[in-house]
């Protein structure tokens, strides 16, 4: 072939061949939708080089031949521009419904088709002539009905295209502003450059500037990846974050500034930050977060623990850091993932809790055992021992009438012990439910005064009362009976004789009922209090030696509890206790 150069045609053969090589780089080194730049180029390069050479021929025949290798690049430029935008939107499930993958194809592959027999039919160009007029000569061609059918077919993805990125960059931050308006500048120019051919505005009769200008959109796209950063600040990792939307993701450029990140990363952040984190560096968003700031200083890829506090809350993060070192131009990234712990925590805490109620419930049956095999057993055998005694004659009716009143304080001790260790016990079964109800805390009270009057008075204390006229309440009343019958009977059992006994029931205000059992016996110690507190059970003896076993007090707590009540304390040693119970007047 005979070539004859001129300054469009070496124009277009340099510049191509350059657009060639770059194509064959990013073809080689890149993925995802810089590869579609790289097949963008590719197409515009055989189609400028064809067009130059085109250019530099001097016999029609051989600018026939060159404008079907021409069309190689034309047919494939507006498919692979359509392709770049729809993968740079991320619309790529376009493109997994076989309808519209063959949509796309059919038009190239036919207009190929069309144009490689157009001398048996004619449909795409009607006639091809050589014009002589200017400097050189160059092809003139008359359109055939096939060559207007791919011009609307190329402007269509263009315009497609060009809708697409602009949807896209509407909604981008303004960090991106540099690469949004180098993209959509050079989305702009092939258009004006082909719009002016087709209306005859040429510098030459017959030139086509289109190819310059896809020339010059893909020198700006490639600067807005290479020099703006255009994958660096973009949602390079958008997809797999949408698929675990469970975690917060962020993804950091090599300045750490946080370049994309998703809905759940928000709940780790200030709300009044909402909106206004593309940009900002990471330690903006998350200050004073130094481990987060060590391993991103360090480089160094791995997991750490943050506790991160927000007006919502405070989150225990685990962080998982990952750094992509390509070694490639403007593509390194930070990819930061965050799993929330704080459920698992609080679990871990609660079985942990779980486990120490668990082990004070066995130290407390194993306290009941403890006291039935030796505080039941010893008095019911005492009384079982006495009875088989006067049965068989061998104590007098006189000894047996002295034996009695230590056998009645057996009996009450034991009877007293069994309705504790009964009525907690169903308390503690799965499935026991509290009945609740409406009842006279009045009439409670007055009965367990009665129940205790004959004890009090054999010690000789005194028990006086001032309740208000009517005392209604909202509680389990048969548990209300066993936390004041536990209280009253301690207060007689810590008693010294000529004691005080002093209680008083009142409305506390409209929503609990306040009843206090104010004693002046012997007090409770500093430690044993602490322990009470504690849960734990405080066993002694009352002043005329009287057994006590400590599962009343925690009977107390524990019914009280149950009711939505509570019961507070104050003790001084050698001068009295007092309990002031606190009990729901109505259900809360």
């Amino acid at each position: 072939m005979a070539f004859d150069f001129n300054v469009y045609a070496l124009t277009l053969v340099f510049l191509g061949s350059i657009t060639l090589l770059l194509s064959f780089y990013i073809l080689s080194n890149e993925t995802g939708a810089v590869r579609w730049v790289g097949l963008l180029m590719l197409s515009n390069s055989i189609w400028s080089i064809g067009y130059g050479l085109e250019l530099a021929s001097t016999s029609l025949l051989q600018m026939k031949l060159l404008i079907n290798i021409e069309y190689l690049g034309i047919t494939s430029l507006p498919f692979n521009w359509f392709l770049f935008c729809l993968v740079l939107a991320g619309k790529e499930k376009w493109l997994r419904k076989t309808s519209n993958k063959v949509l796309i194809t059919v038009v190239p592959l036919f207009t190929l088709l069309l144009l490689w027999t157009n001398s048996h039919h004619h449909l795409y160009y009607r006639n091809l002539g050589i014009d002589s007029s200017g400097s050189f000569p160059m092809l003139k061609i008359y359109p055939g009905i096939a060559y207007y059918l791919f011009t609307f077919y190329f402007y269509i993805l263009l315009a497609i295209g060009n809708y697409l990125l602009i949807k896209k960059f509407s909604k981008s931050d303004a960090v991106y502003r540099k690469q949004n308006r180098a993209v959509l500048t050079g989305a702009l120019i092939p258009w004006i450059a082909n719009f002016a051919y087709m209306l005859h505005l040429r510098p030459l009769n017959n030139l086509d500037m289109t190819p310059y200008a896809f020339m010059i959109a893909n020198t700006m796209i490639f600067v807005a990846i290479y020099r703006f950063e255009l994958f660096d600040t973009l949602p390079v990792a958008r997809e797999k974050v949408l698929e675990l939307m469970r975690d917060g993701f962020v993804v950091l450029d090599h300045q750490n500034r946080i370049i994309d990140y998703n809905s759940a990363f928000q709940t780790y952040t200030s709300a009044s930050q909402s909106g206004k984190i593309i940009g900002k560096t990471i330690n903006e968003i998350l200050p004073e977060q130094e481990e987060l700031a060590l391993f991103l200083e360090r480089h160094v890829s791995g997991k750490t623990e943050l506790l991160v506090g927000t007006p919502e809350g405070i989150y225990d993060l685990e962080v998982d850091i990952t750094f992509l070192n390509e070694n490639k131009l403007n593509r390194n990234a930070t990819i930061i993932k965050f799993q929330d712990l704080t459920n698992l925590r609080q679990q871990a805490l609660k079985s942990q809790q779980q486990a120490g109620e668990l082990q004070k419930l066995n130290q407390l049956k194993d306290r009941v055992f403890s006291i039935m095999a030796h505080d039941l057993r010893g008095p019911l055998l005492n009384v079982t021992e006495v009875l088989k005694m006067m049965s068989d004659d061998i104590i007098s009716p006189e000894e047996f009438k002295f034996l009695a009143p230590k056998l009645t304080k057996d009996i009450s001790y034991t009877a007293d012990l069994l309705e504790n260790i009964l009525h907690w016990s169903r308390s503690q079964l799965k499935g026991y439910s509290i009945n609740r109800d409406y009842c006279d805390l009045k009439a409670l009270v007055s009965s367990e005064i009665n129940y205790h009057m004959k004890s009090a008075a054999d010690k000789e204390i005194t028990i006086t009362q001032s309740l208000d006229g009517e005392l209604t309440a909202f509680a389990d009343l048969l548990m209300m009976q066993m936390v004041v019958r536990n209280l009253l009977s301690n207060a007689i059992k810590f008693c010294h004789s000529n004691c005080h006994i002093d209680i008083s029931a009142s409305y506390l205000d409209s929503n609990f009922i306040s009843i206090i059992i104010r004693d002046t016996g012997v007090g409770i110690a500093e430690e044993n209090i602490k322990r009470i507190f504690k849960g734990e059970n405080v066993s002694s003896r009352g002043t005329k030696n009287e057994k006590g076993t400590g599962i009343g007090l925690m009977v107390c707590w524990d019914f009280m509890e149950r009711n939505g009540g509570n019961i507070t304390m104050q003790s001084e040693v050698g001068k009295g206790t007092t309990f002031d119970l606190k009990i729901p007047r109505a259900q809360l």
